[in-house]
């Protein structure tokens, strides 16, 4: 036994596993044991599982038994900082290779290295490094590609991928083609009720997502998220959604462009609220500034593009929004998983989805067959909900506090679908249907004021149930376009404002 080895076997971890993770590092150990040294094994468990404790565990244990070394794959800095850490945690000492290291004469001094995929591949082609003795490479976020360019580095040692989800960022590289097997861990659910994270309360907000359009890399543009998620309408959607649910609580908000981000920054600034804007051209010192500044205020908003889905580990969060659509499970599990933390006074956290999200992948917490998704990706990406789908399935049900507004008014909806089917069978044209509901919300209005102004005032509160309508009534008479459905709903608020007029004249 070498004299690290040694030193690392004499060592006792403070760390406490739990029984799950015992158990999956035991079905991990069964295959390094009974399976070709060169075998490529993936391993799933989800966000605040606790997958860093376990391959640290892994590593300790492996140069104990194996007395090989062990290279840990990191795709960001920080990353490969909390990495480091936790490994020194669990005795393990270890080198960071990063953009400052140019070569290893050191190495025999370690064990174990975590490097950052980009600058060890650079050091490997350039010849600049030779990493001997390695048995066994530890691939954390494994679901990005660009590990994939490191694989022909270590043919002869066995590669562990860790995910939280076992689908592969680009459509074209399945990682089936790159891992023999998947061992799945505990459940989001199963992990919740353990005690291990915090349950999601989640709502939903109706979006129109016609207007999005699909990029090379299989989800939404930026450029079509942009335009529509910076109209004033999904501003105010926005800023109603977090008064309703999440007002005086830490919150995180991500979108899908920095001038969305800003926009949103402005929106809450402009009402009073204390909030910060976060994207990847902030400086590292306004970074640090800024996430000091959310950790230690606890009804923080801060309004960030995607940067911080990993290595972002802030367990007094208690409200996520999702202020973007994504056609990316792996994205949606990683935002939400933000606020899934536990602390002793939290059990519970809040998800504001204003991207169908929730429709076209489930609630986070439901149960997913990863084994599935894993072995026929393709099926899964065909068989995905589709925005149209989805808006066609909406029920639109009026908000409590506009509910209120109409309270001396027994029913407020509308059956759209229902109402169609009667005016067909009457004989009558299909816009009898419009005119019909025009009827029904002038009532409301006019059973709930005492003259034509209030009655104005409380017809801008319909706005959300008119587009509803106006979408089912599109879809019925299969003329789905934006630029109609646009115009439907301008030629229905003008008709219910002469309504009114005639109403109280």
């Amino acid at each position: 036994m070498s004299s690290t080895s040694r030193l690392l076997a004499e060592k006792t971890s403070t760390k406490v596993l739990y029984d799950y993770q015992e158990r999956d590092i035991n079905a991990i150990f069964e295959r390094l044991d009974t399976k070709p040294s060169d075998y490529n094994l993936l391993y799933q468990l989800p966000t605040g599982g606790g997958k860093t404790v376990i391959f640290s565990e892994m590593v300790r244990r492996y140069i104990k038994l194996k007395e090989k070394k062990v290279v840990v794959l990191t795709h960001r800095i920080e990353l490969c900082k909390q990495t480091s850490a936790m490994l020194e945690e669990f005795g393990v000492t270890n080198k960071i290779v990063n953009s400052a290291v140019k070569e290893l004469d050191d190495q025999d001094q370690y064990m174990c290295f975590v490097a950052m995929v980009e600058t060890l591949n650079n050091r490997l082609n350039d010849g600049l490094l030779d990493l001997h003795d390695i048995g066994m490479v530890i691939i954390d976020e494994a679901h990005y590609n660009s590990f994939r360019k490191l694989f022909k580095f270590f043919q002869p040692c066995f590669i562990l991928g860790v995910t939280a989800t076992p689908l592969s960022s680009n459509i074209k590289l399945p990682m089936k083609d790159m891992y023999r097997e998947l061992i799945v861990g505990d459940t989001i659910t199963s992990l919740i009720d353990k005690g291990f994270l915090a349950k999601a309360n989640t709502y939903s907000y109706d979006v129109g997502l016609g207007t999005l359009k699909i990029g090379m890399n299989g989800d939404y543009t930026v450029k079509s998220s942009e335009d529509l998620y910076t109209n004033m309408t999904m501003q105010e959607k926005l800023l109603k959604a977090y008064e309703e649910r999440s007002k005086g609580k830490k919150t995180l908000i991500f979108n899908n462009g920095i001038i969305t981000s800003k926009y949103v920054y402005e929106l809450f600034k402009h009402y009073g609220y204390e909030i910060r804007h976060l994207d990847n051209t902030c400086s590292r010192q306004e970074r640090e500034d800024i996430l000091k500044w959310f950790r230690e205020k606890p009804d923080a908003i801060l309004t960030s593009v995607s940067i911080l889905t990993t290595g972002f580990d802030e367990p007094t969060v208690e409200s996520i929004i999702l202020n973007r659509a994504t056609k990316s499970i792996t994205l949606y599990f990683q935002m939400i998983g933000r606020g899934s933390r536990i602390l002793k006074d939290k059990s519970e956290f809040t998800v504001l989805d204003l991207g169908n999200n929730a429709a076209r992948f489930g609630l986070w917490s439901a149960p997913v067959d990863w084994q599935h998704i894993f072995r026929a990706p393709d099926f899964y990406y065909e068989n995905l909900i589709s925005d149209d789908e989805i808006e066609r399935n909406f029920k639109y049900v009026m908000p409590p506090d506009v509910r209120e507004e109409f309270a001396k008014s027994e029913e407020v909806s509308f059956d759209i679908e229902l109402e169609y089917d009667q005016v067909l069978s009457e004989g009558l044209k299909a816009k009898e249907v419009l005119d019909r509901s025009i009827e029904q919300h002038a009532k409301i209005c006019v059973e709930n004021s005492e003259d034509v102004f209030d009655a104005r005032i409380l017809a801008r509160l319909l706005n959300d149930d008119i587009a509803y309508r106006v979408r089912c009534f599109s879809y019925l008479i299969t003329s789905n376009t934006k630029n109609y459905k646009d115009w439907l709903q301008e030629d229905y608020k003008r008709k219910l404002r002469l309504k009114l007029n005639q109403s109280f004249d």
